[in-house]
Order: structure tokens, then sequence, then C-alpha cells
């Protein structure tokens, strides 16, 4: 089958991989334009552009499709049966999305119609969500609305972290992609329309939501530090006894709900109320409390949190912020 994908970050790549395994004709690979990142700030093309150069694949990297109808020549003149999106961060206009044979099919990372839009692997987790999976979809000129062709899921337990789901989800939606396209020939299978009940809407995020928020519970705020690493990051900020004082920012990467000590009740939420075994104990709103296992001071790595005290402790009165008068952490 003639195939042109469309993807960007690496979460696209087993799709791509799996494909050119499977034997399909890529004509054509679309991804977002070479970026500056990093501390460098050096020019770096996404991950889905790098695979497809170590495959041969021609790459292609508008700025953007809509009101271009130069791009929508270029499309059209692949002749593919069909373009395969995953994760492509680019609006498709319907002259797009109508040119292939056989259409335009999405490998979105959730139980549609639940967490449309752009971060549904870590709304997921912030939610409480026991589950999540991923949805084949016959894509149309709404967000994440089209009718499905196939969905799978995978359990979320307590300790599933943005990364572990994300890699899972990434090598389901390859598996997926190949069973759905491998006896196709003339025809898309049936599709089946979204429910119109149980839509929610996942929004892009900001390095701001990584602050943690000690007043809520221990619980809430260890679905936010699974969620949001390694992006945008989870992090408090602690005001040091120097003169004059200082705000650094810590990164949490991980910390664990823990009982709250009898005797600790009515703790102003973001105090270290206990340094046993070295792993600072903070008490979080509604009586509860968490265990901070690993954190990272600005310059450093991340670190377990006994190396960690070793170089910056942390005494119990300890109280940690959640101020945002200075920039957040950089990745």
């Amino acid at each position: 089958m003639r195939i042109i994908f469309m993807g960007t970050p690496d979460f696209s790549v087993p799709t791509l991989h799996a494909l050119h395994i499977a034997g399909h004709d890529i004509v054509a690979v679309y991804s977002q334009p070479p970026r500056r990142s990093g501390r460098g700030k050096n020019i770096h093309a996404s991950p889905v552009q790098q695979a497809a150069e170590r495959l041969g694949l021609p790459v292609f990297h508008p700025v953007s499709l809509r009101k271009a109808p130069e791009e929508w020549e270029k499309f059209a003149a692949l002749n593919a049966d069909i373009a395969i999106v995953v994760a492509y961060g680019l609006l498709l206009p319907e002259v797009i999305l109508n040119t292939p044979r056989l259409g335009c099919v999405n490998v979105h990372a959730s139980l549609l119609p639940r967490w449309r839009g752009a971060s549904p692997i870590q709304s997921a987790i912030l939610a409480g969500d026991t589950q999540s999976g991923i949805t084949l979809m016959r894509m149309d000129a709404g967000l994440d609305t089209g009718p499905t062709l196939l969905q799978e899921s995978v359990p979320i337990t307590p300790k599933t972290t943005a990364n572990q789901l994300h890699d899972r989800l990434s090598t389901l939606g390859a598996e997926m992609m190949v069973r759905l396209l491998q006896n196709i020939t003339h025809a898309l299978p049936p599709a089946c329309p979204q429910p119109e009940t149980g839509v929610t809407y996942a929004h892009r995020l900001t390095r701001e939501e990584g602050c943690i928020p000690w007043s809520d519970d221990a619980e809430a705020i260890d679905r936010r530090i699974r969620a949001l690493t390694p992006w945008p990051s989870t992090f408090t900020t602690l005001t040091t006894s120097t003169h004059p004082p200082r705000t650094l920012f810590l990164k949490i990467g991980e910390a664990e709900p823990a009982p709250l000590p009898v005797n600790q009740t009515n703790i102003m939420p973001g105090t270290i109320i206990d340094n046993a075994n070295n792993v600072p104990l903070v008490a979080c709103g509604h009586q509860t409390a968490l265990k901070l296992l690993r954190i990272q001071r600005p310059g450093k790595e991340m670190m377990d949190a006994p190396t960690f005290l070793r170089g910056l402790p942390l005494p119990i009165g300890t109280i940690l912020g959640t101020s945002l008068e200075a920039s957040p952490p950089s990745p």
C-alpha cells in the first residue's frame, strides 16, 4: 500500500518502523520542521525525520498546510492510498484529509472520546483514570472527532508513569496499525461514530503546571509527578537561609504517598515533617503526606533522596513552596 506517514515525536517512530518492516511503500514522510532545543539551543530534526532519513525515506516539513495550495498539490502528486497520522502536530485541512484514496487514519493515545487533544497520556494519569489505550480513527475536520476503526485498552496502575504509558501505547499503536492495514486493499473497515457522551479534552501542557500544589492531597500530587515527568517536570521552591535568601527550584522526579504520623496533624502543607532513612516526608493537604524519593537541584542530576540530602540538607521544619515569581526550571 502506498502510504504517506505524518508524525513528529518519539511516540510516532515505532509506527513508522512497523509500517516499513511490514513492506508498505512509504512514499513520503511529513514531520514538523527542525527546531532549536536543548541547552545549546542547536537546531535538531524531529525524531520522525531522523528515523525516516535512516530508512532512506523522503521527508517534507512544511510550516503549515492551511491555505497552502502548493503544498496540497505536492501532497496530491504523491498518489497515496492512505495517510497515517501519529502525533503530527499540524492541523490538516479538509483538502488534505480527502486527498488519499482511503483518507487519513490517526493513531491517538486514548480511548476516544475521552481525552481528545494534545496531552491524553498525561491527562489520564492526572485524572486518576484506571485505563488508557489506543484509538485508530478515520480523521475528519474536528479535533479527534472522527469515527473509530479500532480500540484497545491498557491498565493504568497507581505506579504507572507517563514514560511507561507513553512507551506501551506507542508500541501498541504500531501493532494495531499494521493489523488494520494487513488485509485492506479497496476500503477501510466500517467505522463507528464516537459517542456524544463522555467527551473530555486534554489541553496543551505548560511548564507552570509542574508547580506542586502542596495543599492537594498526597495521591493527587503523586499523580502529578508521575504524569508530568519528564516534561514539563514537577517542581517546588525552597528559600535558602543565606543572606540574602535565594529561591531555588527543586525538581521532584519520584514520590510515594505515605501515612501521616499521628502527632503531625494540622501542619502547613509543604512542611518537611520527617527525614527517616534520609527520605524527606512532606505534609500535604487533607491530612496526607508524601515521601520524596528522587530530587534534582539546579545544575545537578536527578538523585535519590539520600544522595541529594548529602549535598543539600532539608531539615525537619523546612517549608517547600509554590512560588512562581521566578521562571520555572528549564527541561
